[in-house]
């Protein structure tokens, strides 16, 4: 069997395909790994085939310059991915429309147009058996529809696109007729007619969605689903000497991410403050934390060990608990590892799966504006000694570890793959 796996050019998209990746070329099927030009070395490094397709995307770019434009980009406020752990009729028609009618334009095109031609192009030759793409990556839905092949979306966080898809068709159909406007059926149409094919529904969601999150914390979109246990990948990387052995104090991790930093314009946290909260506790703090953000920090506590990076799989496994900023890899490397969490969560999916994560036991959770030193000493304090939450955050790592590994979905697509054939 022949699989592509797609992404747009955005490296922590890549992370979680590289283990389903691995675990099918074990079994014997050849994969490829596509995205835009500057993607191509990272794949590389993956020690996975790349090929490189159209353009890279120019949003960073735009929301750079133009914040003004773009801010709903920081505040994610379309369609109100913030708001999906909210009851549906908190959801208004015209939340929907107006999210839909800025996301299409602002960056579901901006990062696919480049792209597909030549990702259809190269489909045409190679004919794969399948097509797994990253929720953002329409163009995987486009050139799978073109040459008639299954489409399979592969999750990186929380199912926000599904959720509200579900949700936006359902209200869209209970409009009058001259009132059902649709910026994502439209756009999918006309590329899908540009090379003699149909849209439907399929082409928003796929034919199947890999979801790893485990099921407390998932969101109910209604979608066929296809549970698979989440595997850490980090990247090229190498674990550090202090981390072989155990730490000699409880020891707790603080770490914020890489969007904020590297597109953002550096953390909105106050780390800092946070680090001086830390240091009236007997723990040892590793705080991973990029070049460019330590120019403010001046001197740090004695406890407090500051790393440009570390392996978070290797990191969480040694800690007692694990401040960050909710990010789906951050959390589900801490849950697989059974630890604690306080999530300082800012912006998109980050707040309703803080709040998920909360409900589910074993994590705290607030606003990344509310993330005062003495907040977070606090909240810290409770995750270390109130028993319940580590009590629960070993359940929520069962939980995980009891979902189907990468390799023991691989003959789900197969089967997959051979159904859309015949």
């Amino acid at each position: 069997m022949r699989v592509l796996m797609t992404y747009y050019s955005e490296r922590t998209h890549l992370f979680c395909m590289v283990p389903l990746a691995q675990a099918l070329i074990a079994a014997g099927h050849e994969v490829r790994v596509a995205s835009q030009p500057s993607q191509a070395e990272f794949i590389m490094d993956t020690g996975l085939p790349a090929v490189a397709v159209g353009k890279d995307h120019v949003v960073w770019r735009l929301v750079q310059a133009r914040e003004d434009v773009f801010a709903n980009l920081r505040t994610m406020g379309c369609p109100p991915f913030d708001r999906t752990d909210e009851p549906m009729e908190n959801i208004t028609w015209d939340d929907l429309a107006e999210g839909y009618s800025s996301i299409v334009p602002w960056w579901w095109r901006l990062v696919n147009d480049p792209m597909i031609p030549d990702l259809v192009e190269f489909c045409r030759c190679w004919q794969p058996d399948l097509v797994i793409w990253e929720p953002g990556t329409y163009a995987g839905a486009v050139a799978a529809r073109v040459t008639g092949v299954a489409g399979v979306r592969a999750l990186w966080g929380s199912d926000m696109f599904g959720y509200m898809r579900q949700l936006f068709v359902r209200l869209r159909d209970a409009q009058p007729e001259g009132s059902r406007t649709d910026p994502l059926a439209d756009w999918l149409g006309r590329w899908a007619r540009k090379y003699g094919a149909t849209f439907d529904e399929e082409m928003t969601c796929g034919r199947v969605t890999l979801d790893q999150l485990p099921e407390s914390v998932r969101l109910p979109t209604g979608l066929p689903i296809r549970s698979m246990r989440y595997a850490p990948y980090n990247g090229r990387s190498v674990v550090p000497r202090w981390l072989w052995e155990p730490a000699e104090r409880r020891r707790v991790c603080l770490t914020l991410g890489t969007s904020s930093s590297e597109r953002m314009g550096g953390y909105s946290a106050p780390v800092e403050d946070i680090l001086g909260s830390l240091a009236e506790l007997d723990v040892e703090v590793v705080a991973t934390v990029p070049e460019r953000e330590r120019a403010g920090l001046g001197t740090l506590p004695p406890n407090v060990r500051l790393v440009e990076f570390a392996p978070l799989h290797a990191l969480a496994a040694t800690c007692e608990v694990v401040i960050h900023h909710g990010g789906w890899g951050s959390a589900s490397t801490s849950g697989i590892n059974g630890v604690p969490q306080l999530v300082l969560a800012q912006q998109f999916d980050a707040p309703p799966l803080a709040r998920r994560l909360a409900a589910r036991g074993g994590a705290l959770q607030m606003h990344e504006s509310q993330a005062t030193g003495a907040n977070v000493c606090e909240h810290v304090v409770r995750l270390l000694e109130e028993p319940a939450f580590a009590r629960e955050a070993a359940g929520l790592r069962d939980e995980m570890l009891a979902m189907p590994s990468p390799s023991e979905i691989v003959p789900e697509l197969e089967r997959l793959a051979a159904e859309r054939r015949s």
